[in-house]
């Protein structure tokens, strides 16, 4: 098949190349000329395991191609993918001006009928407007579509390439069959491809996003429990996620969510849900524990340093809100980096992949290390923000002999307690005894969103 996929942000470039790896020819539409002379000339703009080789084969092959000209994009496509951003305006509706102003710009340009695809993550009844925007200037024939994707960041190219479920909604039984074509070669195990009306499929996105960001609200708040009763979340982990009704993902305490699905989509979800008149009222519950669980780590290091972090200089790994991606929006590293600053300390980080993001942020406001152990250097603790690999088995011998004392803040739990105790570190992590016997006293932290980021 021709598609034209507008937009080549994470969603756009990973659905156009993953596309043209099953043999459809994909022109991709994007309004930055500098992207897409970079895309043109091999030069992949995201980060994302195992993409860059099939970006690389299938511009070669030329059966993925750029574009600034939108006509030109779109001419002999028979699907049009809209891919384009939906950020969050300042009341948490979903801004939709790029998605309707390019739908108005499609149908100017429409001469034969075309299916337009909404890939991006849209609130319910955004179909009618877009079928709304097209009909303003084309009188053909042409069907809307809502095509939610379910990526997520670390693993999407096997998201896309082996998915799940494939979810379509469509009342059109035209529509219904060009689409069905263009998934079988990415279901051909037989995972479902769920065929339901446009708003339901709209719905089925942000519900499921939003369900996942409870589990992970209701494990933080769990560990909580357990520091105070004595408890280790880790064993309560293993004794629920053992039952099959509850399984065994998104069931590991940390130190909050990020990134550009979970903190947008259910802020999303609640927003149409009080446009409904419907009080959302675990959603707003979930907001509220993640924006604090974000700086949980915050009491626990005032605590250590006897409430004075003045002079204090810190270690942190990790500023990704999650491993394998380069993606910082929302990231709890930037919370925490924040009230540290606040507070009169200083900071040097080592991410693998996020630190020219940070650094486009925070210019030179903390520093940057070339190597996790190099951000050790003259360090008062080290903080784990991040649960990248290769900080899961670390040389603790050559942390000894570079940080100043022996004191870590795990955010991502992944040390084993027992064996970092006979290290002789003070440990704090999440949910589990720490290794000291000092009394604990919880005090409520600073919402995240109670200063802005620096």
């Amino acid at each position: 098949m021709k598609i034209a996929v507008v937009g080549t942000g994470y969603v756009g470039l990973v659905t156009g190349t993953c596309f043209a790896e099953t043999g459809n020819q994909v022109i991709c539409v994007d309004i930055d000329k500098s992207k897409v002379d970079k895309l043109t000339n091999g030069q992949i703009t995201i980060y994302e395991p195992g993409l860059e080789k099939l970006f690389l084969r299938n511009l070669k092959e030329e059966r993925l191609s750029f574009t600034t000209d939108l006509a030109k994009g779109i001419k002999e496509a028979t699907i049009i993918f809209l891919a384009l951003p939906t950020p969050p305006g300042e009341d948490g509706s979903a801004d939709l001006k790029y998605v309707l102003g390019s739908a108005n710009d499609i149908g100017k340009l429409l001469t034969d009928y075309k299916v337009i695809v909404d890939k991006s993550t849209v609130p319910v009844g955004t179909a009618e407007k877009v079928r709304n925007a097209i009909a303003q200037n084309y009188d053909g024939e042409f069907d809307v579509v809502s095509n939610p994707e379910f990526l997520r960041e670390g693993v999407a190219v096997d998201d896309f390439m082996k998915p799940d479920r494939v979810v379509i909604g469509t009342s059109s039984e035209r529509a219904k069959k060009i689409m069905g074509d263009l998934y079988a070669p990415f279901v051909r195990q037989g995972n479902p491809v769920v065929f339901m009306d446009e708003r339901s499929a709209e719905l089925t996105k942000y519900a499921a996003n939003s369900f996942l960001a409870t589990k992970i609200s209701f494990m933080n708040e769990i560990a909580q429990l357990c520091e105070r009763l004595n408890a280790d979340v880790d064993m309560v982990r293993l004794g629920i996620g053992s039952d099959e009704r509850i399984g065994k993902r998104f069931l590991f305490p940390g130190i909050g969510y990020g990134g550009s699905c979970f903190p947008k989509d259910v802020q999303a979800l609640v927003k149409s849900s009080n446009e409904v008149q419907y009080d959302f009222k675990i959603l707003n519950a979930v907001m509220d524990v993640n924006e604090k669980q974000k700086l949980h780590l915050l009491p626990k290091i005032k605590r250590y340093f006897k409430n004075n972090l003045q002079g204090k200089h810190f270690a942190l790994w990790g500023l990704a809100f999650k491993p394998n991606t380069d993606d910082i929006r929302e990231a709890p590293a930037l919370y925490i980096i924040n009230e540290l600053l606040n507070e009169g300390a200083t900071v040097t980080a080592f991410d693998p992949e996020a630190m020219n993001n940070v650094k486009a942020l925070l210019g030179d406001k903390i520093e940057f290390a070339e190597s996790q152990y190099q951000a050790l250097k003259g360090a008062d603790a080290l903080i784990i923000a991040t649960e990248w690999n290769e900080f899961r088995t670390p040389d603790f011998l050559k942390i000894v002999s570079v940080l100043k004392s022996k004191v870590i803040f795990d955010g991502r739990n992944l040390f084993d307690t027992d064996a970092i105790r006979e290290l002789g570190f003070y440990y704090e992590s999440i949910g589990r005894p720490s290794t000291h016997a000092h009394p604990v006293t919880y005090v409520n932290p600073p919402l995240a969103h109670s200063n802005q980021l620096v």
